[in-house]
């Protein structure tokens, strides 16, 4: 035989472990499942209110009343209009009475009023610094020397035409405009030359003032 009788009781020993185990899960019963809490519905009792009867709306009178319209009969409709416009009539306006007419003098409490009226020394103090620009801006520009040491440089640009156009405005504002070729292909627009840096510094803020233009004081001599 192809087995011993050893083999055959191990075989017959398994089956019988395999059957003690699966016997008994297999005939008992499944395991509850957990009840999900159902959701519970409360009906409130409605609340008792004290009832009143309302009185029917009544129709306003205004919808009953017939409108009172005007109609034009058949005569007025077919009598020409009259193009030409009347003239107003100018007796029916009553002339102005002299006290109407005649100016009331101030009073002094008007007088103390107007003093005290921040308002009013604001608008004094702006029409004074107003009057002081402008006077500042038809101040002339200071007299430039050839011999001069300071100068307002007021631009370098790589286009000559641009340089051109910067030094025709400043010309045309009233300045001694010059220009300078440097090293590096640009050309500088310079204002003057003067003969203190303080010509320089007014020079450079009528420049500000005049043209929008921002400068700089150099030196243009050792």
């Amino acid at each position: 035989m192809k087995y011993g009788k050893t083999e055959r009781i191990s075989g017959i020993v398994i089956l019988l472990a395999l059957l003690a185990i699966f016997v008994p899960w297999l005939m008992s019963d499944p395991a509850p499942r957990e009840e999900r809490p159902q959701p519970t519905f409360i009906i409130e009792q409605p609340i008792e209110t004290a009832r009143r009867d309302v009185a029917a709306p009544q129709m306003p009178a205004t919808i009953n009343a017939q409108p009172s319209t005007n109609v034009a009969s058949n005569d007025e409709l077919d009598a020409p209009i009259n193009a030409s416009p009347s003239l107003p009539q100018t007796n029916q306006i009553d002339p102005p009475s002299q006290a109407a007419t005649a100016t009331q003098e101030p009073s002094p409490a008007t007088n103390t009023a107007a003093q005290n009226d921040p308002i009013a020394d604001l608008v004094a103090a702006n029409s004074s610094s107003s009057s002081s620009q402008s006077s500042s801006a038809s101040a002339s520009a200071p007299a430039s020397t050839q011999q001069g040491e300071w100068a307002v440089q007021v631009g370098s640009f790589g286009d000559a035409s641009n340089a051109e156009r910067l030094g025709s405005q400043l010309s045309s504002e009233g300045f001694s405009v010059f220009q300078r070729q440097r090293d590096n292909n640009l050309t500088t627009v310079l204002v003057g030359p003067y003969a203190s840096s303080e010509d320089g510094e007014s020079a450079m803020a009528l420049i500000k003032q005049r043209a929008n233009v921002q400068g700089l004081l150099v030196r243009v001599r050792d």
